[in-house]
């Protein structure tokens, strides 16, 4: 017996990715359901060898269905998440809206699987960001062996981040510097993103530091543990798919950086890739197309007592979003629901 799910939000870069991991992973589904705004009803998506057209999620009655992968902004999620949760399907939100909710868990299955059981208090789950999401995987192994007292973290992310807009931008942008002629000036970022990087993601806050950089403090410390600190520069790059980071990590008690190699190697979610030669490393388009978060670059921080650096990549549409979602889908089967 498997479960009724729903993915809203299912013709956008997140949404069509979930029905493609769902297949992917042969996630237990009997019945599925795909919803999108009225702009893009009856539009055909994929899900495994099935095509299914899209239905009016205005419309759409959640009673008797499991669970709802969301996909969509905050303002419709807003709207139509509240309804589908008190009609006694589980949202799992991959939008911003419910992650700071104290009432509401935040959950990377790798991390803090255990928050599961917090979904009951309002039938949400929320899925966190997606720069943050792949950081956390990497930083609980090392902090349940040597406790993280501070993280300071630059980000290198990826367009399609910022959705179908974005991608499309950097790709216009792309051909109009070898066609002069064809002018495409930023429109969805607010500088030439092509050739170029841009330290700016979200909106500015009264502190200097935009809200990417806010929700990745915020989001660590409630998925992994309050007290670590956290700094964070968040920096959009002319990639179209996968973010990276460089992480430089405090540690209370000293980590050696082949002991912190060995840990990540058996850690979940994790691929390393860790040689100290040409193209002994990850790169963004490497990592395309793939559920793990990749490690490379481990080493030292000799400016610092307790200290490590490392390299941390991961398809943003999949570990930082999609993949991540379906995740919880697994374990909210698994642990909770238990028909799959």
């Amino acid at each position: 017996m498997g479960y009724k799910v729903v993915v809203v939000g299912a013709t956008g870069n997140v949404g069509r990715e979930m029905l493609n991991i769902l297949a992917e992973r042969e996630f237990p589904v009997d019945e599925i359901a795909a919803l999108a705004s009225r702009r893009s009803l009856g539009t055909e998506v994929s899900f495994g060898d099935k095509t299914l057209t899209t239905q009016d999620l205005d419309r759409f009655d959640f009673s008797g269905w499991d669970m709802a992968l969301f996909a969509v902004g905050s303002e419709a999620t807003k709207q139509y998440a509240p309804r589908a949760a008190k009609a006694g399907c589980v949202v799992i939100d991959n939008s911003s809206l419910y992650r700071y909710d104290a009432d509401i868990p935040l959950i990377v299955p790798e991390v803090n699987p255990q928050a599961i059981h917090g979904y009951a208090k309002k039938n949400i789950i929320a899925n966190p960001n997606c720069s943050t999401a792949q950081m956390v995987v990497a930083l609980k192994p090392l902090h349940d062996r040597a406790k993280i007292k501070r993280v300071v973290v630059s980000t290198y992310q990826s367009v399609s981040g910022a959705g179908k807009d974005g991608m499309d931008e950097l790709w216009d942008q792309t051909k109009a510097i070898y066609n002069p002629v064809d002018d495409k000036p930023p429109s969805k970022f607010t500088k030439q993103i092509a050739f170029n990087v841009i330290p700016h993601i979200d909106v500015f806050l009264d502190s200097g530091e935009t809200r990417e950089e806010w929700k990745m403090v915020a989001e660590t410390k409630k998925i992994v543990d309050p007290s670590i600190k956290v700094t964070a520069t968040c920096v959009r790059v002319p990639v179209f798919v996968g973010h990276s980071e460089a992480i430089n990590i405090e540690f209370e008690d000293h980590l050696d950086e082949d002991e912190a190699r060995e840990i990540l190697r058996t850690a979940p979610g994790i691929l390393v890739v860790d040689k100290r030669e040409d193209g002994g490393y990850v790169t963004p388009v490497e990592c395309v197309g793939d559920y793990a978060t990749f490690v490379s670059r481990i080493r030292q921080d000799s400016t610092i007592d307790n200290g490590l650096n490392l390299w941390c990549v991961s398809d943003n549409l999949r570990k930082g979003a999609a993949l991540n979602a379906v995740q919880i889908a697994e374990l909210l089967g698994r642990e909770v629901l238990k028909k799959g």
